[in-house]
């Protein structure tokens, strides 16, 4: 009998209260148990070495970093994340090897890719409105979404320019670019695809005062993501590792 290959998860988050509770976020949206969705901290230690041939695909997670903050601010350690993230994506992209990044990984690979990032279609943390493009709904991926739904968004930049390389996938009123493709089997999300509701409030607790919504408006905040129903973005978790590790 063959053994299905484990998937990984780079986790890119420095407070610790933070990151144990978005990998059981990963676990729970993928259907994966520890032994098939392995946990790597980014943070601590560099990326394993490459080709990742030895994993069914990879998952980047959030992160309070900014692509886009002036490499002088920027710390070490972020430094140095940025560099392992963008080897990986040169290698994911040549390889068209699965891989999914959230969130920050989005900012990551569109800079990798010549694409635009900046802080013009930034969202406050709450709910929006996502909606799939043509390409999204012939996607192998998103197209077994519903058309328009619920996601969970928090986030200071984005991508304001797509790069040439990658297909859109999915959109909202107030952050044109939700979702894209490169290749066949390389994704990224600007939204947090692994997390409910209470995931993310809890996730708000912890980052109360990092900007991402007015720190005196924390119960406000918690009140209109404990009214929001998100399904849809963890059945493209569940598909993702469907697809890449059946």
């Amino acid at each position: 009998m063959t053994t299905a290959r484990p998937f990984l998860f780079l986790s890119v988050r420095p407070e610790h209260d933070a990151v144990q509770p978005e990998y059981a976020a990963m676990l729970s949206a993928t259907g994966l148990g520890p032994a098939r969705l392995l946990h790597h901290r980014l943070d601590l230690e560099p990326l394993p070495p490459l080709p990742l041939t030895r994993f069914a695909g990879a998952i980047v997670g959030g992160s309070p970093y900014n692509v886009s903050q002036d490499a002088a601010r920027k710390s070490p350690t972020q430094l140095r994340v940025e560099a392992d993230l963008a080897r990986l994506a040169v290698w994911g992209i040549a390889e068209d090897f699965p891989l999914l990044f959230t969130c920050y990984g989005i900012g990551v690979l569109t800079q990798r890719l010549g694409g635009s990032v900046d802080t013009r279609f930034g969202e406050e943390a709450g709910p929006v409105t996502v909606s799939l493009t043509d390409a999204g709904r012939a996607d192998p991926l998103l197209g077994s979404l519903h058309p328009e739904f619920t996601a969970l968004v928090g986030h200071k930049e984005s991508t304001s320019e797509l790069p040439e390389a990658a297909v859109l996938l999915a959109t909202s009123d107030e952050c044109p670019v939700q979702v894209y493709r490169v290749g066949s089997n390389v994704y990224a999300t600007q939204f947090h695809p692994e997390v409910l509701p209470e995931d993310f409030i809890a996730r708000a607790y912890v980052y109360q005062h990092h900007g991402y919504f007015p720190a005196d408006e924390l119960a406000q905040v918690a009140m209109r993501l404990a009214a929001s129903v998100v399904t849809e973005p963890r059945r493209l978790m569940a598909r993702f590792v469907e697809h890449y590790g059946g």
